[in-house]
Order: structure tokens, then C-alpha cells, then sequence
């Protein structure tokens, strides 16, 4: 975890215990506990928009399509990739 800079973590102890899900950011567990992926999905796309924290270059389009598509947050900004995208959605 320590070489992650922002990421959703998923660790089973045993096959008796729930996972422990939780989110972390440069390194440090931030979140932890979170009881499914859905809430860390919905928390990692909120922390990271509430902090301003950069994307991670191999998913800045996924958090673009969150944040601009599916939360309808910054809309007029897209990326040519994600207006691409869009536009076939729409279509």
C-alpha cells in the first residue's frame, strides 16, 4: 500500500470476516472500514474532488467520467476523450 498514491484497497483476513475496504492516498490509510466497494468508489471520487488531489495519470479519465459525467461537476470542462464520450451516450 505504501507505493500507492490513491487507491482502493480490499484485504480478507479469512473466509469467515468481512473485508476490510478502505481508501489510500500517497501511502497513509485515510479510510478505512468503508463495508463495500460502491461507498469507497463514491468516497475516493468525494475526497478526491473535496482536496483537490491529482488524478492518477492511468485513471484520469475514469475520475473525469465520475466527477464531470456522472456527478455533473465542472460539465463545461471536458476532455476530448470524455466529450467523445458523452456524445456517444447521448446519441
Amino acid at each position: 500500500l505504501a507505493v500507492q498514491s490513491l487507491k482502493i484497497y480490499n484485504i480478507k483476513a479469512n473466509t469467515s470476516e468481512d473485508p476490510d475496504i478502505g481508501i489510500v492516498v500517497d501511502g497513509m490509510k485515510i479510510l478505512t472500514a468503508l463495508g463495500n466497494f460502491p461507498r469507497a468508489c463514491s468516497l475516493l471520487v468525494g475526497l478526491a474532488y473535496a482536496v483537490n488531489l491529482a488524478y492518477p495519470k492511468e485513471l484520469r479519465y475514469t475520475f473525469e467520467v465520475f466527477q464531470k459525467l456522472l456527478l455533473g461537476l465542472d460539465r463545461s470542462k471536458l476532455s476530448p476523450k470524455v466529450n467523445s464520450l458523452r456524445n456517444k451516450l447521448l446519441a
